[in-house]
Formats: C-alpha cells, structure tokens, sequence
C-alpha cells in the first residue's frame, strides 16, 4: 500500500523557462534556502538533478520521531527524459521509506503547469499509512514554497 500525492503547480510562464528555471543550481539552493532546511545542496549533472536536503525532525509528531530521529535526510533525484518530463524519486536513505513518480510540465495559453504525481511508500506495520501521510504533507508544504520562489524567479 502507498499514498498518492499530486500537485500542480503553475507558473505565468512558458514550459521553456520552467525547465530553464528547473535546471537553474542557483534556484534549486534557493528553494531550499527559503524551505529552512538544516543543510542542503542541488546539482544538476546534465539531464540529472540530485538535491540533498536535511530537515528537523522538531515539528514531527513523537509517533514518528523514533522512526526519524533528529533530522530527516531526503535525497531527492530528478532524471528529465525530455525538457518537460522527469522521473522523480526521494528516499530516506537508512529508512524504510520513499516516493517515486512523475513530473510533467504542460504549457497552454503562456503559462505552465507543472503536475508532480508522487506514491509514497513507508514499510512499517501499523504506523506506515500514518507516516506516509505527514511524509505527503511535507511535500506538499516543500512543493508550496518552490512554487512560490519559482514565480518571484520567473518574474525577475
């Protein structure tokens, strides 16, 4: 059993400068500068980008405290398989846990959607549903905040 989440994100912009956006360094650290991460690091090696994040487990309920600890690392890989299409997965490394799935990017009338589908998966009897929900709200909050930055970035 896993979760599903998805997300649209839009962008008063073409899909050309959302994936320019994308595969920008500056604005993959940006993000997780404004997303308070711990530490955190983007790369973009070609068609491939890593983001490395390490989160505080502070907000965290005590049910899944134990089961991350202080921190939370997410390591984050994007491969793109087009210049609108990329095949997403974070794991936990050390964890029972992660999410694959999809990002899309579709252009219609000048501006662009951007729709993250995401099944996250925690391998823990009894507790797993439950965490793979805050896992999906984590998210959603994170994927908040790119779209955020990413329309003041757009807007430059």
């Amino acid at each position: 059993m896993s979760t599903r989440l998805k997300k649209l994100l839009t962008y008063d912009a073409t899909a050309e400068a959302v994936t320019a956006m994308l595969d920008d360094q500056e604005f993959r650290e940006a993000v997780l500068e404004r997303q308070r991460v711990v530490r955190g690091s983007a790369t973009v090696d070609g068609d491939v980008v890593t983001i490395e994040q390490v989160r505080s487990a502070d907000d965290i309920p005590s049910f899944a405290r134990s089961f991350v600890g202080d921190e939370i690392l997410i390591v984050q890989t994007e491969n793109w398989t087009s210049p609108t299409s990329a095949d997403v997965r974070l794991a936990i490394p050390g964890k029972p846990g992660e999410a694959v799935g999809t990002l899309e990017l579709a252009e219609s009338g000048g501006s662009t959607t951007e729709t993250v589908v995401l099944d996250i998966s925690v391998k823990i009897p009894m507790l797993g549903g439950k965490i793979e929900k805050l896992i999906a709200g984590i998210i959603e909050s994170a994927l908040d905040v790119e779209q955020k930055v990413g329309r003041e970035w757009l807007a430059r």
